[in-house]
C-alpha cells in the first residue's frame, strides 16, 4: 500500500514531507524543557513542584489555544495554522534574549507560554493533516512515521540543553544562545511555508464508515462526545501526555537521586539513550503496523510500560533506572497511535475532534506538578506512581479499541 497515494491517483508526497519536518521542531521544544526543569532548580533554588511550572505553562497553552487554533484552521486551512504556530514559536524563543538578562523566572514562564501557544497551532494543524494525506488504512502508519522525526527532536533537545546549561565548574551557563538560535531557525522555516501552497484535503469517504456510531454527522460538540471511542481516546491521550511529560521532567532527578548519576551525564543519557530508544520505537512501530493492528500494538506497549514503571516505583536504584529506558521504548508509539485511532471514523468532524485532542495535551501541565508534590514529600521514586496509573488506562484503551 502506498501511504501517500490515494485510490483516485492523488500523490501527497511533497506536502507530507514538508509537514513531517515540523514534527522535529516541537519535539525539540518539549525535550529541552526537561533540562530547564533541573537548571531552574539549581540556579534559582526552586523546589521540584515550583520547577514543574515550566511544563505547566507550556502545556497550559495547549488547553487555552487548541479550540482557537481549530477555529482558525477550519476557517483558513492547515497552512494558516502552521504559519501562526511558527510565528508564535519563534517570538517566544527570541524572548529568551531579554530573559537571559533579567533572569526572572516569571518572565521565562511567559516566554514558554508563548512557545506553548505556537506549538498548539503546529500540532493542531500537522497531526490531523498527516492522517488525511493518503488512504485511511495507512493513517496510523503515516502519523507514526512523521512522529519519528519528532523523536529526533526529543534526542537533540536534552543534548543541546545540557551542553549550554550543565557546564563545567568555572563556566557560565548560557540560557540565551540556544533559544536565540531556535527562534531564528523557526522564523526562517515560517518564511518557507509562507511561499508554499499546501493542498486542503478532506477526510476520505472510507474514513467515515463508523461515523454514525454516536450520531456524529448530526454536527456540534454533543454528538461528537457520544462517540465512545473518541471520548476514551481523548482521556487516554490526556493521560499519555501526562505520563510522558512527568517521566521526562523528572528523569534527571531520578537519575541523580536514585541511581547517583551526575546531572550532565543524566542529560546525555536522556537525549541519546532514552530518546534514541523513543525514536527507534516509533520507526519500528510504524513498520510493525504493517503486520500487527495498531490497537493491538498499543495494548502490548501499554502493558510493557506499566510493568517497567512499576519497577521504577517499587525497586528504586539501578534496576529501576534501567527500567526507565524500557518505558521510553514502550511509550514511543502511544501518542500518534491514540491520536489516529481517536480520529478514525469521524469524517468531516476531524478538524473539530483534533482540536479537542490537542486540548488534552494539557495533561502535561498536571502530572509534573503532582509528581513534584509527591517527590518533595515522599521521595522521587514514589512520584512515578502517577505515570504508572496512566499506562494502565492506556493498555485498557488499546484492548477496548481492538475489541470494537
Amino acid at each position: 500500500m502506498n501511504l501517500v497515494k490515494t485510490r483516485d491517483g492523488h500523490n501527497y508526497l511533497v506536502p507530507f514531507a514538508l509537514i513531517t519536518s515540523l514534527f522535529f521542531l516541537w519535539g525539540f521544544a518539549h525535550s529541552i524543557l526537561d533540562v530547564l526543569n533541573k537548571y531552574f532548580q539549581d540556579t534559582m533554588g526552586l523546589t521540584k513542584t515550583q520547577s514543574a511550572l515550566v511544563q505547566a505553562v507550556v502545556y497550559g497553552g495547549y488547553f487555552l489555544m487548541a479550540l482557537p487554533a481549530g477555529a482558525l484552521i477550519k476557517r483558513w486551512g492547515y497552512r494558516a495554522g502552521v504559519l501562526t504556530g511558527l510565528l508564535l514559536y519563534g517570538i517566544g524563543a527570541l524572548l529568551f534574549i531579554p530573559g537571559g538578562q533579567l533572569m526572572n523566572f516569571g518572565f521565562f514562564l511567559f516566554s514558554l507560554f508563548i512557545i506553548g501557544c505556537g506549538l498548539t497551532f503546529l500540532e493542531t494543524s500537522a497531526n490531523p493533516y498527516v492522517t488525511v494525506l493518503g488512504p485511511s488504512q495507512g493513517a496510523e502508519q503515516r502519523i507514526n512515521f512523521s512522529q519519528s522525526f519528532n523523536g529526533l527532536g526529543w534526542i537533540l533537545g536534552p543534548l543541546v540543553g545540557g551542553m549550554f546549561l550543565f557546564t563545567q565548574p568555572g563556566e557560565q551557563p548560557n540560557i540565551t544562545l540556544p533559544y536565540a538560535l531556535i527562534g531564528i531557525v523557526v522564523l526562517a522555516i515560517a518564511l518557507v511555508f509562507a511561499r508554499v501552497r499546501l493542498p486542503e484535503v478532506a477526510a476520505a469517504p472510507e474514513q467515515t464508515d463508523d461515523v454514525m456510531e454516536g450520531g456524529v454527522q448530526a454536527g456540534g460538540y454533543i454528538p461528537l462526545f457520544r462517540h465512545k471511542k473518541f471520548v476514551f481516546g481523548l482521556v487516554s491521550l490526556f493521560l499519555y501526555v501526562a505520563a510522558q511529560t512527568g517521566v521526562n521532567s523528572f528523569f534527571i532527578n531520578y537519575a541523580v537521586e536514585e541511581a547517583t548519576v551526575p546531572r550532565g551525564a543524566a542529560a546525555t543519557l536522556l537525549g541519546i539513550g532514552c530518546m534514541g530508544l523513543f525514536m527507534l520505537g516509533r520507526m519500528g512501530g510504524s513498520w510493525l503496523m504493517g503486520y500487527i493492528r495498531a490497537e493491538r500494538l498499543l495494548a502490548l506497549c501499554g502493558v510493557g510500560a506499566t510493568l517497567s514503571t512499576a519497577l521504577v516505583v517499587f525497586v528504586p536504584g539501578q534496576l529501576g533506572f534501567g527500567a526507565l529506558f524500557v518505558v521510553y521504548l514502550c511509550e514511543s508509539i502511544m501518542f500518534p497511535t491514540i491520536f489516529a485511532l481517536s480520529l478514525r471514523g469521524l469524517g468531516r468532524h476531524t478538524k473539530l475532534a483534533s482540536s479537542f485532542l490537542i486540548m488534552s495535551i494539557v495533561g502535561g501541565a498536571v502530572a509534573p506538578l503532582l509528581m513534584g508534590w509527591i517527590a518533595d514529600r515522599s521521595g522521587m521514586s514514589l512520584g512515578f506512581i502517577v505515570p504508572l496509573v496512566c499506562y494502565v488506562v492506556i493498555a485498557v484503551y488499546g484492548q477496548y479499541v481492538g475489541r470494537k
